[in-house]
């Protein structure tokens, strides 16, 4: 939710449902627990780019930790997007991970989604799938993989000169 506020700052709630393939009542239950954390402001639903991308940095790989599963078809992410693959070491080549889904358009490890439903909120908001997939490398990366996710979402979230 909060990727999706920082890229739409004061989205309404329904079409943030709509969105994020969720109720209104769960966004207003996430955009509550963002207030409280810290990573929106306070009453606002507004992101503070600095405490989202402090708990991305150091925090979202503990949260969330990885769940892998057998190879599949589905969406590419992590090391494995297109807009994602090109910043990465080219001696260290990222495992290939995908969203599991029907109709999918890649083969690769299984990686378990965020949340239910990010496989059609990937493919309605391509933004949203880059910050995602970068959020998954943090996960599932290498420390080299992990600095380039870091740096690819500083720059999205801070408006922070793009990686080269």
């Amino acid at each position: 939710m909060a990727l999706r506020l920082s890229l739409v700052p004061e989205d309404r709630y329904e079409p943030m449902a709509f969105t994020m393939a969720t109720s209104t009542s769960a966004v207003h239950r996430a955009v509550a627990r963002l207030q409280h954390a810290g990573i929106c402001l306070p009453g606002k639903r507004t992101v503070h780019a600095p405490a989202l991308v402090e708990f991305l940095h150091h925090g979202v790989r503990y949260a969330f930790p990885a769940m892998q599963g057998p190879e599949r078809m589905g969406l590419p992410t992590a090391g494995s997007h297109p807009e994602i693959l090109p910043h990465l070491p080219a001696g260290e080549p990222p495992r290939h991970f995908v969203w599991p889904m029907e109709g999918g358009i890649s083969r690769g490890e299984a990686l378990v989604p965020l949340f239910t439903g990010l496989c059609k909120v990937a493919q309605r908001d391509p933004r949203l799938h880059k910050l995602l997939a970068c959020v998954d490398l943090l996960r599932v990366g290498s420390p080299s993989h992990h600095a380039v996710a870091s740096q690819l979402l500083t720059a999205e979230l801070t408006g922070a000169a793009p990686v080269r």
